[in-house]
């Protein structure tokens, strides 16, 4: 009897832990998620073009990622796990952000957060193509209702001229997908060490594209801000992808769609149309509905 009691109590455990690895992950995606909705404001509220953007950015980024590493005395851990699936990481994020900051400049807050919200999409086919991992009907549902969210944002919010910012921001879109599928499948894979490496990666190449000492004294100090901030909410989304999975990931980014425009509004008086609004409520109700739904369901197997 004592046995059995024994059994249940480690039952329970195991899914009393897996409830809290789920919402631990969760709450490191939406505070990331947070963050990301506010590149807009850092990158169209500096008069510096994309590549001063890019180089004041990533060295404050790399700074301040192996700063946190060395200060948890991390680095050498990490430095030993850099495998393969960790240096095609790094590539990845490089890549995203490479296109991820000029975009804002090409087209504008909304339509670049309103891209984003297609990475729902694109992460779950490519988890199910390449991980064979199919997504539940609650992400499906939540999935559905942010296209419908999406499709009324077009309809207000797409602009003229705007096709290589809006490209650039698809192609951030689908790095970001396939980093989040790499942490998934490889989860020991090291988070804040590629984030400063893919930062570190493009200094040199903007350096070339550009002179960065040109950049006013005041807007440096915004772009380094700007680096720090985001260094520690890339490695909050990447520590998160490791703990749910990579459509759910994409799912709480797309929080960003709805927060972005508001920010854009509110801080540099960039409108968005109703229908942008509007389409951000049903984007942010899905969103909001699939996790409540999902941490109820966890806390049933408990």
């Amino acid at each position: 009897m004592s046995a059995v009691l024994w059994d249940e109590r480690a039952e329970q455990e195991k899914f009393e832990m897996m409830d809290r690895h789920y919402t631990f992950g969760v709450a490191l995606v939406t505070v990331s998620a947070l963050i990301w909705a506010s590149a807009g404001i850092f990158t169209r509220g500096v008069d510096a073009d994309a590549w001063s953007v890019i180089f004041w950015r990533g060295l404050a980024a790399t700074g301040f990622t192996l700063g946190y590493l060395v200060l948890r005395r991390g680095l050498r851990a990490e430095w030993r796990r850099m495998q393969a699936p960790a240096w095609v990481a790094t590539l990845l994020m490089a890549s995203g952000t490479a296109a991820f900051i000029p975009a804002f400049k090409l087209s504008s807050v909304a339509n670049v957060a309103l891209i984003w919200a297609t990475a729902p999409f694109v992460t779950a086919g490519l988890a199910w193509v390449l991980l064979r991992e199919r997504p539940s009907q609650r992400v499906v549902f939540a999935s559905l209702a942010t296209a419908a969210g999406v499709g009324i944002m077009a309809w207000g919010s797409l602009q003229r001229g705007g096709l290589v910012g809006d490209f650039l921001a698809f192609w951030m879109t689908l790095m970001m997908s396939a980093s989040f599928l790499i942490y998934r499948r490889w989860p020991e894979t090291p988070a804040a060490l590629p984030a400063a490496l893919s930062a570190a990666l493009l200094v040199p190449v903007a350096y070339v594209f550009t002179d960065p000492a040109e950049v006013i004294v005041s807007e440096r100090w915004i772009l380094v801000a700007f680096g720090a901030v985001f260094a520690a909410a890339s490695v909050l989304m990447l520590e998160g992808a490791r703990r749910i999975p990579a459509a759910e990931v994409a799912l709480i980014g797309a929080l960003e769609t709805p927060l972005a425009p508001v920010l854009a509004f509110l801080i540099l008086s960039e409108t968005p149309p109703a229908a942008s609004l509007t389409g951000g409520v049903l984007i942010f109700a899905a969103v909001v509905w699939a996790q409540i739904n999902g941490m109820r369901r966890n806390a049933r197997r408990v």
